[in-house]
């Protein structure tokens, strides 16, 4: 048996999590599989109606009777400019001719839509008592922290730097995720700039635990049993695993973008901002490659994302890799096409190992 302190919070067997991978990944059967091989399963629920999530949270329920948690993206204020969405559509149209779809009138996000939505989520998360939940892209209110404390949800915040790490401790949470660059899909930054904030893995955990005293989790680039014992070494208590569920044989993922993970190497993985407004990391492609020159001028996430929502799907749906979101972290060569019991006993085997 592992045990520590992560272990205990978090009511699970193994130090590791399933990174809640928003946008239909964190399928039940994903989640419920994770937290039934003892690690912590995790729905992300970031674009997520409050209906959608009721009901992925009763699924969960009737599959597992281990902990699991949820993610919630904390909305930042953005402007929408008129400007920005024409221009951005005018860049987007050839790519929507190319996937035979009309460019339709989108609803464009309001910030107090957003927070309204946000709250909604949160409500949800009191009323179905999950114990978990975690944040991504910023804290949350000091009163949303007292609230959630007062139902005993159990919280975790996500920090790209050793400052926004010590923010998350002093705003109450229970433990800090830090995102090194090379972690898959959408930065979690919230107080440095995009380029002060890629600070690689390595070099973060050391320094975020010799500033913090809650546990640290860390995240970016982890697929097996070796990074969760350099992440020990280093001074974290555990792992969140994104990519490496991401290729399961449970996960939601399209196909193609699983086979692409597979057949992807190290030097194919970028960051964009043209997908979503917000720089993520994934598989280079013709999308990302034609956009790079225009990305700076893009609208901010949620505006960008909402433009390129019905092209994504398009995209998805017709298994065409060159506009897909390929979301992917710096380690697809040791990424495999394995159960979700198969990735976490084969983890865990190294931390026996590193136990003795």
């Amino acid at each position: 048996m592992f045990k520590n302190e992560m272990t205990e919070r978090l009511m699970i067997q193994y130090p590791i999590i399933q990174a809640p991978m928003a946008g239909g990944i964190t399928t039940s059967k994903l989640v419920a599989e994770v937290s039934n091989s003892g690690a912590l399963g995790m729905i992300g629920a970031g674009y997520m109606t409050p209906m959608q999530m009721r009901k992925q949270i009763s699924e969960m329920k009737e599959l597992t009777s281990n902990s699991f948690g949820i993610n919630l993206f904390v909305p930042a204020p953005f402007d929408v400019k008129e400007k920005e969405i024409e221009r951005a559509n005018q860049l987007l149209e050839p790519i929507r001719e190319e996937l035979h779809i009309q460019e339709e009138p989108v609803k464009i996000p309001d910030y107090n839509e957003v927070q309204a939505t946000f709250h909604e989520q949160l409500k949800v998360v009191i009323d179905e008592q999950v114990p978990i939940c975690s944040f991504t892209f910023g804290i949350p209110s000091k009163e949303i922290i007292e609230t959630l404390k007062q139902h005993d949800v159990i919280l975790l915040g996500t920090a790209t730097t050793v400052q926004e790490a010590i923010e998350v401790e002093k705003s109450g949470m229970d433990l800090v995720v830090v995102q090194g660059s090379e972690a898959g899909g959408h930065r979690g930054n919230f107080l440095d700039g995009h380029q002060e904030s890629l600070v690689g893995l390595m070099s973060l955990i050391p320094q975020v635990a010799d500033q913090v005293t809650i546990p640290v989790v860390s995240a970016g680039g982890i697929m097996d049993g070796r990074g969760l014992t350099a992440s020990l070494y280093l001074g974290a208590q555990g792992v969140q695993m994104g990519t490496a569920f991401l290729t399961c044989l449970e996960s939601g993922a399209n196909e193609r973008h699983k086979e692409e993970i597979l057949h992807a190497k190290e030097d194919q993985i970028v960051l964009t901002r043209s997908f979503s407004g917000k720089y993520a990391r994934g598989i280079k492609n013709k999308f990302i490659s034609d956009m790079e020159p225009f990305e700076d001028s893009f609208p901010p996430f949620p505006v960008q994302n909402t433009l390129t929502q019905n092209l994504r799907r398009a995209a998805s749906s017709q298994q065409n890799r060159d506009s897909m979101s390929l979301w992917s972290g710096q380690s697809p060569r040791l990424a495999k096409k394995q159960s979700v019991k198969a990735l976490i006993q084969n983890v865990v085997a190294k931390l026996n190992n590193f136990n003795h």
